[in-house]
């Protein structure tokens, strides 16, 4: 009973590798990105792509373990979940007052440290943001959402 239990398990653990979602892969930003139609400065960018990017944009940079399933269908949830929220690939496609309200959630999570997400810095350490690295982010999401009319 035992062994059937262990081989059952093997081939369905087997049989999964063959399902994989779609990945989130751009090789270029799309016309409606933010920084086609806004400056934003360098620092920002650069904190956005290291920390946001991979589920908040069209590109998303893929770990060995996302080739394996059940892992894969977990990141591409999250992925697909972080990109319904916000995707600075999409952020011009948004109308001022939505653009406006992802601004000001940005700064929100930031402040409660509720992005990234724990699960994903714990595997992604260069993603963790330093305190400096919040306060930077917070204070241009906060004079952004300000400037944007």
């Amino acid at each position: 009973m035992f062994r059937k239990t262990l081989l059952t398990i093997g081939l369905l653990m087997v049989a999964i590798q063959f399902f994989r979602p779609e990945k989130n892969i751009s090789t270029i930003p799309g016309p409606d990105a933010i920084d086609a139609h806004y400056t934003v400065p360098k620092e920002i960018g650069l904190l956005l792509r290291k920390s946001c990017y991979d589920c908040h944009s069209n590109n998303t940079v893929y770990p060995w373990y996302s080739n394996i399933q059940p892992f894969s269908w977990w990141q591409q949830s999250h992925v697909n979940d972080g990109k319904e929220e916000l995707n600075f690939d999409e952020f011009n496609s948004y109308d001022v007052k939505k653009k406006k309200k992802k601004l000001n959630e940005v700064a929100e999570m930031i402040e409660k440290d509720k992005t990234p997400l724990n699960s994903y810095t714990l595997i992604h350490r260069t993603a963790i943001l330093s305190a400096q690295d919040k306060d930077t982010l917070i204070t241009w999401a906060k004079e952004f959402q300000k400037a944007i009319n």
